[in-house]
């Protein structure tokens, strides 16, 4: 686990410095400079160009974590395998691309009365998906030679920094609508060119392919492996942005800014498994390849009891401050009405982070085919609750389909991987660390009905009550889990990892 703790720790430090650009530009610059509708657009814009990009992979970025292993030799030489893994979305650029435009009458007659913005700038996500279909690539080749720091780099920090200037530019009408949108689409075209230069300095890829090296049976496996993911994909691929989809369409992109911001408050939750988990799958395909189902065990269990516990109480931290959030946001008022989401995608997003390194586990065995029909089932649950769920409840009722449809693809995906490989990301920690959570957002409830009442009552400004009151209860509350995870012992880890910090922190 050395090159995955190393690599994770380098990447996770990389997610949290984007993180902090990302929540000066989410909290201070696009809720104060740019109204919900734009926000909107660029959220529209952002999950239809990853739709596209997700379609136009043909699989690509699951093939080549799969197939690498096959491909590399003691030398460090693919014999040519970047080269197919970057002429292979090609072509699938091309043939969804057409399909988009082909597309573009009934798209624009459904989206035209919420959302008539979105139409204007329709023809725009062909050029922002092909970048972000590239960058998608040779950050997956990155990857699978084990070096993600400098493309999280360019993911977390250089899009974030990129997009910042271009919404001030905007935002002092330096730039027009038009050339904020085209200059959007550029800020992935960079990170792309980026991506690519990192990857030919590294001197361990080929754009000369080995066509000898391919034998029938890789060739076979590979071409069987990638029509399932074209299939799987077009289910897979329409999850992400389902609901900017549905809420844009049936409630307007106004509605789709408050989900942006609701969606970005809780992306905080994921952000260690970005790092942990893209420098772990392909250790776990490499286990997987040499039939080591121990080993993808331990990797998946301690993976998913690490992400489990980040990941809750990072939920937890946001919702005793979600308040005081919307307090100190700039127009907070407009984007309140995205508490309850707040609520329910901090749960996705729990879940998310906490078992997904299990379903990987099934991408890289030889019943990855299995999950094609789970995918299929799944999309069209989340869908259907989307049409039947937003009437009834607006924006949460997109969040709560989305929850359990994540749900079920879990509970199908975590069974099939327990009968046919005896595999499961499942261990007593997680169990209890649930009960430590469980117990911290009930003792957060007490707090708000029976302590935040005196807060109320002191003679500062309401926004000095509200951050004594939660930064008291943050302390208070963080502490005593920290506390209890120590003395129960949930992580061998994360208990060393407390006794260096607190020294330092007594020394101090």
């Amino acid at each position: 686990m050395g090159v995955i703790v190393r690599q994770s720790i380098k990447g996770t430090i990389v997610n949290y410095f984007g993180v902090i650009i990302g929540f000066i530009t989410t909290f201070f610059v696009l809720t104060r400079f740019l109204t919900t509708e734009e926000i909107g657009l660029t959220r529209v814009l952002v999950d239809t160009s990853m739709l596209l990009a997700g379609l136009a992979q043909l699989g690509t970025n699951a093939s080549v974590l799969r197939f690498y292993p096959y491909f590399k030799d003691q030398d460090n030489k693919d014999h040519g395998f970047f080269f197919w893994s970057l002429v292979v979305p090609f072509v699938g650029f091309i043939i969804y691309g057409l399909v988009y435009i082909f597309l573009n009458v009934p798209i624009s007659n459904l989206y035209s009365e919420k959302s008539p913005l979105f139409v204007d700038y329709y023809y725009f996500v062909l050029p922002m998906g092909f970048f972000m279909l590239y960058m998608a690539v040779f950050e997956t080749n990155s990857i699978v030679l084990l070096r993600i720091v400098v493309p999280k780099f360019i993911r977390e920090v250089g899009v974030r920094i990129l997009s910042l200037a271009v919404y001030m530019l905007y935002a002092f009408h330096i730039l027009s609508i038009d050339g904020f949108v085209i200059s959007f689409c550029l800020v992935y075209g960079v990170a792309a060119f980026l991506n690519i230069a990192y990857l030919f300095s590294l001197k361990r890829v080929s754009l000369r392919p080995d066509l000898k090296f391919i034998t029938k049976p890789i060739r076979k496996d590979y071409f069987f492996y990638t029509l399932f993911l074209i299939t799987a994909a077009l289910g897979s691929a329409i999850m992400p942005g389902i609901n900017t989809f549905f809420i844009s369409a049936k409630m307007g992109l106004a509605f789709t800014g408050v989900f942006t911001i609701a969606t970005q408050i809780t992306a905080m939750i994921d952000i260690p498994y970005r790092s942990l988990n893209a420098i772990a799958q392909p250790h776990i395909s490499q286990s997987v390849k040499n039939n080591d189902i121990e080993e993808v065990n331990r990797i998946s269990k301690n993976v998913s009891l690490h992400q489990f516990l980040s990941g809750s109480f990072i939920y937890l931290v946001i919702w005793i401050n979600i308040d005081l959030l919307f307090k100190l946001l700039p127009n907070g008022g407009d984007y309140v009405a995205g508490k309850q989401v707040v609520l329910i995608l901090g749960l996705m997003g729990v879940l998310n982070s906490s078992v997904n390194v299990g379903t990987t586990i099934l991408t890289y065995s030889k019943y990855y085919y299995y999950s094609l029909i789970f995918t299929f089932i799944v999309s069209a649950t989340a869908i259907s609750l989307n049409i039947f769920l937003i009437p009834i409840w607006g924006m949460s009722g997109a969040a709560t389909a989305s929850l359990l449809a994540t749900s079920l693809n879990y509970m199908l995906m975590l069974s099939l991987n327990w009968i046919k490989m005896k595999t499961s990301p499942f261990s007593i920690g997680q169990l209890r660390v649930a009960l430590i959570v469980v117990s911290l957002f009930f003792l957060n409830w007490l707090w708000s009905v029976s302590i935040s009442p005196f807060f109320q009552q002191l003679h500062i400004s309401d926004i000095m009550r509200s951050v004594v009151d939660s930064s008291l209860r943050t302390l208070i509350l963080v502490s005593a889990g920290v506390i209890v995870v120590y003395y129960w012992n949930i992580s061998p880890e994360v208990n060393g990892l407390i006794r260096k910090y607190g020294k330092k922190l007594i020394l101090k």
